[in-house]
C-alpha cells in the first residue's frame, strides 16, 4: 500500500515539483486496487494542504507554490463580461482562510480562455480589508462547456450559434463545412408521441434498431432531413474546438440538430443539454444492464428473509414507473406497530466499479420533468429488474420496526429480503379507502383494507411524535401542471397532499432515521445534513416579519457595527461619515421556533408570505460524511435510504448497510432499547440545535468501513451538486412552460402578491397560478420610485405610496421574454370613481 510520505517523496523529485496520476501510477507501478488507494490518497493529501491541486490530475509541493497564491474554483460568469470564481475552501492560501468574503473578482481581461462553468487555477491579488478580492485565471483545470446548445444563424462573414445560456456571452463560430453532423444528417423531427413513449428520456433498447435510431431520446419518429435544408433559427447542439482568446472567439462543429425551439420535446433536449446533464447511456452501461438476470435463482435466496406470503404493496402517484419501496403495518400482541418498510436491493444488482456503477456515480440523481425522466440507471434495472413490481419476486433491503403508542421505536431489524408485493396502490385510491370508498374496499378486500387503516393510524402517531420534537411543515399546496399532447401547458392547480402522501413520507422517514443511526455508531457513512439557518437570513427574515407582527422568538438579535476601510477612504476629507455595515453575529435558532411560527400563521392571509420567506431563510440540505443533523426534520442522525434506484448517495449506503450485515450485525440491530435511552433509535446525546450541543467542541470520532472517508467525502460532493443540477434543470423548465402558456394571456389582468422587493423592481406571484414574474420599476407610473434598502421597500417620492413584500396588488401580464423565458406584469392602477354632476368652472 503506499503511503504519504513516498508521494511527498516522488513528487519532491520532480522538475519543479509537479506530478501527474498517470505518471505517478506508471513510475511506481501501481496495479488494480492500489490506483483507487492513490487517488484517495491525493484528494485526501489535497484537502489537507500537504498537495495542491495544479490541473487536470495534476497535483504539486505546496512550497512550489505558495508564493503565488493559487486558488481552484468553479467559474460564474456575467452577461457584461466579467465574473466570478467560486473558490474550493481547501485550496485557499493561509493569507485568505477566514479572511476572504465570498468569491473572487475575475475582470475581463483576466478571463483568458475560460468559459462559463469551468474549473478553473486563479492568481489570488490583493486581499481588500473588506475581505473581498481580485483574480487572474493561469489556466483552465476542467472543462464545462465542451458541448453548448444554442441557435444557429447564418452571418455575412461567417455562420455562429447563440448560446441558450445568458452566461455565455459569446457567440460560437461554425466555420465552413462543419455545419453539419459528422454521424450523417438523419435527425428527429419531433411529432406527438403516446402517453407511453413520453415517460422517458432513456427508452428500452428494441432488438434490430439501428444504433442511429437512439434509445435515449423519444420524440418521436425519426426522418432524414436533406443537407441542403435551411439551418436558420434552428436549435442546434456545438461541440467547441477551439478555445476563446483575448482576441478570438471559440469555433466549433454541430454535432447535433434538435429542431425549432416550439417544436415538442426540444425545449426538454435544450433544458437537458444546457445544464450538462448526462441522458445518453454509454454502449457498455446498456451491454451490462441486458446481461443482468431478470430471473431470482434459488442461491440468491441463501440468508436472505421471505416475506412473500405477508400483504407488502407498494404506493406511489399515478404515473410512477420505477417502485422502489413497499410498506405493511401489523399490529403486534402487545398493541404495538410492527412497520414493515422495504426498498429495492440495487446494490445486488449494481456492484461497486462496474460501468453502470460509474455512470450512476456521474449521474447522481434522476431527473424528473413534466412528461419524461432521465434515469440515473438504464430502464432495464430501473423499470424492471429492481423495482418492486406487483406479483414478482424481488430482492430487498428491509428495515422491520417495533414502535409503541407514542410513536417511539422500542427495536429494530435490518436484513436482506426477499418479497412478493400484493398490489401496486396509488396515493389517490388508498386515501379514498381511508375515508371510507366503499366499492375500493371492496376492490382490494377487506385485510388490505384494514391494513391501510392500521398505516393511517400509526402515521398520525409518528407525525404527532415528529411535531412534538419541532420538525417544521410548512404544507404549502404545490402546482400540479397539465399538459396537452404538443407538451403545452393547459392548467395550473394546488396539488392535493392527503394522508396517503403524508403516511409514505412517515415511514420512509422513520426507516432513514433508524438506518442512520444504526451506521452511526459503527462505520464511516453517508448522510444527509441540514444545517441551521446563517446569522444574515434569520436577520433579514426577522427584519420582514416584524413588520406583520411576526417573530421566530430568537430575542435581540446581537449585530455588530463597523466600518469598511474602503469606505473610510473614500469618505475622507468630504465631511461626511462613512456608512455603517451592521453584521449579525452567531445567533441560537432551533427546528421548534420555526414550528411555532408556521402553526402561528397557519389559515391566516400571510401564511404564505412568510412561509415563502421562512423557506428562503433555511439552508439547502446536502450529502455529508460527517454527521451534523438534520434542522428542518429536528433530526439527530439522518441518511437517504429509501430510493436506490434513483438516487446514487442511497445505493451508497445500501453498500454500507450490506458490509455491516454480512458481519453479522443483525442481532445488535434487533436490540430492544433500554429503559431511559432515548427512544429516537439510541440517541442519547442533545439536539444539535440546543445551547449545550452548540457549546460542545466534542470531534466525531474517525470511522473505518468499506468506503473510506475520502471517498465518501468526493461522493457527498458530487452528489450534492447533481442534485442542485437536477432541481435548476427541472425549475428552468417550468418557467420555460409557464412562460409559453402566459405568451397567449397577454394584456389580461391578474391578483397577485409581491414575494420579493430589490432595486430593480418587485416581484409578484400570480394567486393560484404559480406564476412569477418581474414588475420593473421604470414600469411604475405617477411618481418617481425608489429602492430604501432600509425597509426593503419601493416608495413614491412625492405620492409616498409603497410596494413591500406581502401586498396584494393588481397586474397585467405586459410582455415575455422569449429569448430568457421570463414574464414581465405592469401595475394596474386603481383609478377613482368618477364624480356626478356638472364640472366646476
Amino acid at each position: 500500500m503506499i503511503t504519504e510520505k513516498e508521494v511527498l517523496h516522488y513528487i519532491g523529485k520532480q522538475p519543479r515539483h509537479i506530478a501527474g496520476f498517470k505518471q505517478i501510477v506508471h513510475d511506481l507501478a501501481l496495479k488494480g486496487p492500489q490506483r483507487r488507494q492513490l487517488d484517495d490518497l491525493l484528494r485526501d493529501m489535497t484537502r489537507r494542504r500537504k498537495l495542491v491541486a495544479i490541473g487536470k490530475e495534476r497535483w504539486s509541493l505546496p512550497s512550489a507554490v505558495s508564493s503565488r497564491d493559487l486558488v481552484t474554483g468553479r467559474l460564474r460568469m456575467h452577461r457584461d463580461g466579467y465574473g466570478f470564481v467560486i473558490p474550493d475552501p481547501d485550496s485557499l492560501p493561509a493569507r485568505a482562510q477566514g479572511k476572504l468574503a465570498g468569491d473572487i473578482f475575475i475582470p475581463p481581461p483576466a478571463i483568458g480562455s475560460a468559459m462559463h462553468g469551468d474549473l478553473v487555477l486563479v492568481e489570488l491579488g490583493q486581499l481588500r480589508p473588506d475581505g473581498r478580492a481580485e483574480g487572474h485565471i493561469l489556466r483552465v483545470l476542467d472543462r464545462q462547456q465542451q458541448r453548448v446548445v444554442g441557435k444557429f444563424h447564418y452571418g455575412n462573414r461567417h455562420n455562429y450559434v447563440t448560446p441558450s445560456d445568458e452566461n455565455l456571452t459569446v457567440e460560437i463560430i461554425i466555420p465552413p463545412g462543419m455545419e453539419r453532423s459528422r454521424e450523417g444528417d438523419e435527425e428527429r423531427r419531433p411529432s406527438p408521441p403516446d402517453r407511453d413513449s413520453r415517460a422517458e428520456v432513456q427508452s428500452a433498447p428494441t432488438p434490430g434498431r439501428s444504433r442511429r435510431k437512439s434509445r435515449h431520446r423519444v420524440l418521436g419518429e425519426e426522418v432524414r432531413r436533406r443537407s441542403d435544408e435551411d439551418l436558420e433559427g434552428m436549435v442546434v447542439e456545438v461541440e467547441i474546438n477551439q478555445w476563446p482568446s483575448a482576441t478570438e472567439q471559440p469555433r466549433g462543429r454541430i454535432v447535433e440538430i434538435l429542431g425549432h425551439e416550439d417544436d415538442f420535446g426540444v425545449d426538454v433536449e435544450i433544458i437537458v443539454r444546457k445544464h450538462h446533464i448526462r441522458h445518453l447511456f454509454p454502449d457498455e452501461v446498456l451491454k451490462e444492464a441486458q446481461a443482468v438476470s431478470p430471473v431470482i435463482d434459488g442461491g440468491e435466496l441463501d440468508g436472505r428473509q421471505d416475506y412473500r406470503d405477508l400483504a407488502i404493496v407498494t404506493i406511489d402517484g399515478e404515473t410512477a414507473r420505477d417502485f422502489d419501496d413497499a410498506v405493511l403495518v401489523r399490529r403486534l400482541a402487545g398493541g404495538n406497530y410492527e412497520l414493515h418498510v422495504h426498498i429495492a436491493d440495487v446494490a445486488h444488482y449494481v456492484e461497486d466499479g462496474s460501468a453502470i456503477d460509474e455512470e450512476a456515480r456521474l449521474r447522481g440523481t434522476s431527473v424528473y420533468f413534466p412528461d419524461r425522466a432521465v434515469p440515473m440507471l438504464p430502464l432495464e434495472l430501473s423499470t424492471d429488474i429492481c423495482s418492486l413490481r406487483p406479483e414478482i419476486d424481488r430482492l430487498v433491503l428491509s428495515c422491520v420496526m417495533n414502535i409503541d403508542a407514542q410513536g417511539d421505536i422500542r427495536s429494530y431489524e435490518l436484513g436482506e429480503g426477499v418479497i412478493r408485493s400484493a398490489e401496486r396502490m396509488t396515493y389517490t385510491d388508498v386515501n379514498a379507502i381511508i375515508e371510507g370508498d366503499a366499492s375500493l374496499r371492496r376492490r382490494y378486500g377487506g385485510p388490505l383494507a384494514a391494513n391501510f387503516e392500521l398505516m393511517y393510524e400509526l402515521a398520525q402517531i409518528l407525525n404527532r411524535k415528529r411535531v412534538k420534537r419541532g420538525s417544521i411543515d410548512f404544507d404549502l399546496p404545490e402546482p400540479v401542471i397539465e399538459f396537452d399532447d404538443w407538451g403545452l401547458m393547459k392548467s395550473i392547480s394546488p396539488s392535493e397532499r392527503n394522508w396517503a402522501h403524508r403516511l409514505i413520507e412517515e415511514f420512509m422517514l422513520a426507516a432513514n432515521e433508524t438506518v442512520a443511526g444504526h451506521l452511526e455508531q459503527r462505520v464511516a457513512s453517508l448522510y444527509r445534513i441540514h444545517e441551521k439557518p446563517a446569522p444574515k437570513r434569520i436577520y433579514e427574515f426577522e427584519t420582514i416579519a416584524a413588520s406583520f407582527g411576526y417573530s421566530l422568538g430568537v430575542g435581540a438579535l446581537p449585530i455588530k457595527r463597523v466600518q469598511m476601510r474602503s469606505e473610510k477612504r473614500a469618505h475622507y476629507g468630504s465631511g461626511r461619515r462613512p456608512p455603517m455595515l451592521e453584521v449579525p453575529e452567531e445567533v441560537h435558532v432551533t427546528p421548534r421556533m420555526y414550528q411555532k411560527l408556521t402553526e402561528k400563521i397557519a389559515g391566516k392571509p400571510e401564511e404564505r408570505i412568510l412561509s415563502y420567506l421562512m423557506l428562503r431563510s433555511l439552508k439547502q440540505a446536502r450529502y455529508s460524511e460527517v454527521n451534523e443533523g438534520h434542522f428542518a426534520l429536528a433530526a439527530p442522525v439522518y441518511t437517504h435510504f429509501t430510493s436506490p434506484i434513483r438516487r446514487y448517495p442511497d445505493l451508497i449506503v445500501h453498500r454500507i448497510l450490506k458490509d455491516v450485515l454480512r458481519e453479522g450485525d443483525h442481532l445488535d440491530g434487533a436490540r430492544a432499547l433500554q429503559p431511559g435511552e432515548s427512544s429516537a433509535l439510541g440517541q442519547t446525546s442533545p439536539s444539535p440545535w440546543s445551547k449545550r450541543a452548540e457549546k460542545s467542541t466534542a470531534k466525531p470520532r474517525p470511522m473505518g468501513g468499506p468506503i473510506s472517508e475520502e471517498t465518501l467525502h468526493d461522493i457527498a460532493e458530487s452528489s450534492s451538486q447533481t442534485e442542485r443540477a437536477a432541481d435548476d434543470a427541472e425549475r428552468e423548465l417550468l418557467e420555460w412552460k409557464k412562460a409559453k402558456f402566459m405568451q397567449e394571456r397577454l394584456g389580461e389582468e391578474f391578483a397577485g402578491l409581491i414575494v420579493s422587493v430589490t432595486k430593480f423592481g418587485f416581484f409578484v406571484e400570480l394567486v393560484d397560478l404559480f406564476i412569477e414574474g418581474l414588475v420593473p420599476l421604470t414600469s411604475l407610473e405617477g411618481d418617481l420610485y425608489t429602492y430604501r434598502e432600509n425597509t426593503r421597500q419601493i416608495i413614491g417620492d412625492r405620492t409616498r405610496k409603497a410596494y413591500s413584500i406581502g401586498d396584494q396588488v393588481r397586474v397585467l401580464v405586459d410582455r415575455i421574454d422569449q429569448a430568457q423565458h421570463k414574464i414581465q406584469f405592469a401595475v394596474v392602477e386603481e383609478r377613482p370613481p368618477a364624480t356626478k354632476g356638472k364640472r366646476r368652472r
